[in-house]
């Protein structure tokens, strides 16, 4: 299978333009042959760059509930109409993709990675477990509902979104699924994806691609409440998409800075050979000592009987 991480530069709080974005480089990967693209977190419609650089914490602080609600306005729904536009050109093109979205539910935002076969439709929307630092002010805290593997033509495939990949018990949930291709994705540095992309190739004995995004703060929109203290502060987010084979070591190091597709051709035949000596949902576990139970249960605050 050929898989691609799609680095581009994310049209902040523009979910329209986003949605072109991402029909762009699907088209791109399905005319290079690709036939799994991954694309960063937060992806449609943007990462929450402001809250670390703008005094986020400041409770009650106007500025940063008219950031707060712009963002919200920006936000997708899983029912809306960019992920349908999307999931109909994953049909139409054949190429499985998984993409971060900023999802709206209500008054809360989400850091959501939507899965979407080109047979089933959108067939997991993953919510981020545990919010990182300063996302906190901004997401809500997800559950395990979307801690789920998938198949696609022989390849079993799972993902988390940025530091949720640092989780050992999140990421033992996809080896227990028997994944052979791991994805994460990140709002875009190589600081990021440099060690624990190989880490998670190497401990699950699994493909792992990472997905990082392009940002600088030029691209924050002129209407944004807090543009003009941001407007001047460059570049934040470099990159960092990467490739690693089931031994630990580099098929692609992470690009940084460069807007493209990172392709590699993934070879199943890798996987088993480097599980003759290691599987960590297999032959190396002991279910009778150590045991892991998910919940997979999509949490809601209310339930209703009439």
């Amino acid at each position: 299978m050929r898989i691609a991480a799609a680095q581009a530069r994310c049209p902040w709080l523009d979910p329209a333009a986003g949605t072109a974005k991402v029909l762009d480089f699907l088209n791109d990967a399905a005319g290079q042959g690709v036939e799994l693209v991954a694309f960063p977190e937060t992806f449609l419609s943007g990462y929450p760059f402001w809250v670390e650089r703008t005094d986020g914490a400041r409770f009650d602080d106007p500025d940063q509930k008219r950031a707060y609600a712009a963002y919200l306005d920006a936000a997708v729904e899983l029912g809306g109409p960019e992920l349908a536009q999307i999931t109909e050109a994953v049909r139409d093109l054949g190429v499985f993709t998984y993409l971060g979205i900023s999802e709206r539910s209500g008054g809360t935002v989400y850091c959501t990675l939507v899965a979407i076969s080109p047979e089933e439709g959108v067939v997991s929307a993953h919510r981020k477990l545990v919010p990182t630092f300063e996302e906190r002010l901004v997401w809500g805290s997800g559950d395990g509902h979307g801690l789920r593997a998938h198949s696609f033509r022989g390849v079993r495939v799972g993902g988390l979104n940025c530091w949720e990949n640092w989780m050992p018990l999140a990421r033992q949930a996809l080896y227990a699924q028997g994944v052979d291709l791991h994805i994460s994705v990140w709002p875009g540095s190589t600081a990021l994806t440099r060690d624990i992309t190989r880490f998670i190739a190497r401990e699950g004995r699994v493909w792992s691609l990472a997905a990082g995004a392009l940002f600088s703060y030029a691209d924050v929109p002129a209407d944004f409440p807090l543009y003009d203290r941001l407007k001047e502060l460059g570049p934040r987010a470099d990159g960092g998409s990467a490739i690693a084979g089931p031994d630990g070591e580099w098929v692609v190091e992470p690009v940084a800075g460069e807007e493209r597709l990172v392709i590699a051709d993934l070879d199943l035949a890798a996987v088993r050979g480097e599980r003759q000596n290691f599987d960590p949902a297999g032959h190396y576990s002991r279910p009778d000592v150590l045991q892991l139970q998910v919940d997979r249960r999509r949490r809601a605050t209310a339930h209703f009987t009439d």
